[in-house]
Formats: C-alpha cells, sequence, structure tokens
C-alpha cells in the first residue's frame, strides 16, 4: 500500500496540473488528505463508486502519461547518480583536508555540491 500511495503522489506532483479540478480535488483528498471513498463521496454528494470512478480515471491518465514520457523514471536515476556524485565529493573533500589541503580543490568541490543540491530540489 505505501509503495502504491508514494507512486501515485509522485505521478500527481509531475502531472497533476494535467488533470481536470474534480479529478485534482478527489485524488488529493484520497492520497494526500488519506480520506475514504465514502467521505467523499458524502461531502461531493455522490456515490462512493462515482468517486472511485473518477481516482482510477485519474490514475490511468496520469500512468499513461508517464509510461510516455517517462519523466519520473529519469527523475528517481537523476536522484541517484546526484547522490553518488555527492558521496564522491564527500570522499574528495575527505581526502583533501586530510593530505593536500588544496583551496582550489575545496572551492571546486564547494560548487559541486551547491550545484547538486540545486539539482536535486
Amino acid at each position: 500500500m505505501k509503495n502504491q500511495t508514494y507512486r501515485m503522489t509522485m505521478l500527481f506532483d509531475f502531472y497533476g496540473e494535467l488533470l481536470t479540478e474534480r479529478q485534482k480535488e478527489f485524488f488529493d483528498l484520497y492520497y494526500n488528505e488519506d480520506l475514504s471513498l465514502s467521505e467523499i463521496a458524502e461531502n461531493a454528494g455522490i456515490s462512493r463508486q462515482g468517486v472511485r470512478d473518477v481516482i482510477v480515471r485519474a490514475e490511468a491518465q496520469m500512468q499513461e502519461i508517464e509510461d510516455k514520457t517517462g519523466l519520473i523514471r529519469r527523475f528517481e536515476q537523476m536522484r541517484t547518480h546526484l547522490s553518488a556524485i555527492q558521496t564522491a565529493v564527500e570522499g574528495i573533500k575527505t581526502l583533501n583536508y586530510r593530505q593536500f589541503e588544496d583551496a582550489r580543490l575545496t572551492e571546486l568541490t564547494n560548487r559541486i555540491e551547491q550545484e547538486t543540491a540545486i539539482l536535486m530540489e
């Protein structure tokens, strides 16, 4: 369940603006606010099945877009590589501190850290 919820919220973060207002509202209430289908249905004045249909269509629409664009897949790959870069920079900084004390190397590693942090946002 947790993995499915994470996947759906990632889809919503990337593609939520492409949904209708009603789809966005129901999806947000269900996944982000953790309301049940019955609670959403009661508040919206429609059936539980009607709410489910809206959410399922939204999920399918966003999944179809992800299948075509692969933005989330590429984002996850990029995060993995950026994490590896951050680890390597920490190793270089430690080595520089212990052996070289080179100011230019410190400057360059700080720049790499800053740029990596920007990409991670």
